[in-house]
């Protein structure tokens, strides 16, 4: 038994309860334009976030987590969780961030009990960190002993999750539909892996200013079904 594989699936649960069922990322936006339409259009948001979005944002951003960590580098994780703030243009995907990694940091730092994390969560507390949710991420997966290559594969594994299950129900597609679209990312998810174990710092933000537009237009929208 790998221990380390049990705590990986507890942490990129897709049904773990800190809420993240109730954001779309923008994807709301794109289905009332008529945008995201069917599964090859919902394919199309899928692929575009994983691969622009979370790759030069939270993503690399939990990888730099790491090494700051082996580092023994406090300042580091405060300046990227300040980095993270601020590329989170759209004020509904900051919050969104911010409420996913209190929730998670709540739910493990009792099963934890790690330096890392309560030093954490007391920046949180003292408002010297905002507590994104990529950062809390990264640390909680040092103290569960999970290998980057496979944390950075349960971040993935988990944001593709969340978005096909929402493409399942705004688009809608048939549950059927959602599953092959989820088992066609495996090779995508593996490349964005290998390239984020040791992300270009210059490159974060780096993402396709469609999202952030959809994300900022979300606010506005007549109905709504999601918080961002």
């Amino acid at each position: 038994m790998n221990p380390a594989l049990i705590r990986l699936l507890q942490l990129s649960d897709p049904a773990l309860p800190v809420g993240g069922f109730s954001h779309s990322a923008g994807l709301e936006t794109y289905v009332q334009l008529g945008i995201v339409k069917d599964a090859a259009t919902a394919k199309a948001f899928v692929t575009g976030m994983l691969s622009q979005n979370i790759h030069y944002t939270d993503a690399a951003i939990g990888s730099l987590v790491y090494d700051a960590i082996a580092s023994n580098q406090q300042g580091e994780i405060i300046q990227l969780d300040d980095l993270c703030t601020a590329v989170k243009l759209p004020k509904e995907m900051r919050q969104a961030s911010q409420k996913l990694g209190m929730r998670l940091i709540k739910i493990f730092q009792p099963l934890c009990n790690n330096d890392w994390l309560n030093w954490y969560a007391t920046a949180i507390q003292s408002k010297q960190a905002s507590g994104h949710y990529c950062i809390a991420f990264g640390i909680i997966a040092v103290a569960l002993q999970i290998a980057k290559a496979d944390a950075l594969t349960g971040f993935y594994y988990n944001a593709a999750a969340g978005f096909v299950t929402n493409s399942v129900k705004l688009v809608p597609l048939s549950q059927q539909s959602g599953q092959e679209l989820l088992f066609s990312l495996q090779q995508l998810i593996a490349e964005l892996v290998q390239n984020n174990l040791q992300p270009d710092r210059e490159l974060i933000g780096l993402c396709c200013t469609g999202f952030d537009i959809r994300s900022m237009q979300h606010e506005q929208l007549y109905s709504r079904l999601y918080m961002s």
